[in-house]
């Protein structure tokens, strides 16, 4: 079993993700006495197992408390270590929004992506593979919509040939599909709420939550709108 653990650490730093299919990924994912040591192992070295149940690999990454001492070392602090900067971090996170978001609908409702219609019995079976429920989205789409606020075509290329050496996104023709990394190392408990209903909820186009203090606003907001009656 030690061995075991030490070989999936290292092919994972030799090769970045493995498929969930994986011999020796299957049986972290389901084996706890392994999947402990794999963790203890991992953890005296400052990192951590990344999975997820809507994504079809795995990966490795710092745990928090060696974020500072990784990406602190220098004067500037770096919020990434793929040298993106602040517009190539937008587009990953539009790209995490435009593509992630809806294939993970898709695969909760277990329809895949060239289905119409949900399957009435399809929630007995096994969740859908990332595979056959990621579409991707259009090229020519993302830079008509997003092109002026992601730098124009120049920088939205570059930043699109950087995401996708690291293995965020995979291009095939126009299209840009999830790359291996997209659905896995990005914050997703903490990314959804504020993009659903902040950043981008102009574009999913869903209304803000009514909290107490958003209705306390709106009212604030009516009662200074209210007309003033005309003087006799």
């Amino acid at each position: 079993m030690t061995e075991d653990a030490q070989i999936l650490i290292a092919r994972l730093l030799a090769h970045q993700t493995l498929r969930r299919e994986d011999k020796l990924v299957k049986r972290a994912l389901s084996d706890e006495i392994f999947r402990t040591e794999l963790d203890t192992r991992l953890k005296a070295c400052g990192m951590k197992f990344m999975d997820n149940v809507y994504a079809d690999y795995v990966t490795l990454a710092l745990t928090r408390d060696s974020e500072s001492k990784v990406f602190g070392t220098k004067e500037t602090w770096q919020n990434n270590n793929f040298g993106l900067a602040r517009d190539g971090v937008a587009l990953l996170v539009v790209l995490w929004s435009l593509i992630i978001l809806p294939k993970r609908e898709r695969q909760e409702a277990h329809q895949l992506a060239e289905e119409d219609q949900n399957d009435m019995f399809g929630k007995e079976k096994p969740l859908p593979r990332a595979e056959d429920t990621s579409i991707g989205i259009s090229y020519r789409a993302l830079l008509a919509d997003f092109g002026d606020k992601l730098g124009k075509k120049t920088r939205m290329d570059m930043n699109l040939g950087q995401l996708a050496r690291v293995g965020f996104v995979e291009r095939k023709g126009d299209l840009i599909l999830e790359g291996p990394l997209l659905d896995l190392l990005m914050d997703t408990d903490t990314l959804k709420d504020r993009i659903i209903n902040g950043a981008l909820s102009d574009i999913f186009h869903i209304p803000v939550p009514r909290t107490p203090a958003v209705i306390a606003a709106d009212s604030a907001d009516n009662i200074d709108e209210e007309p003033t009656p005309d003087n006799e």
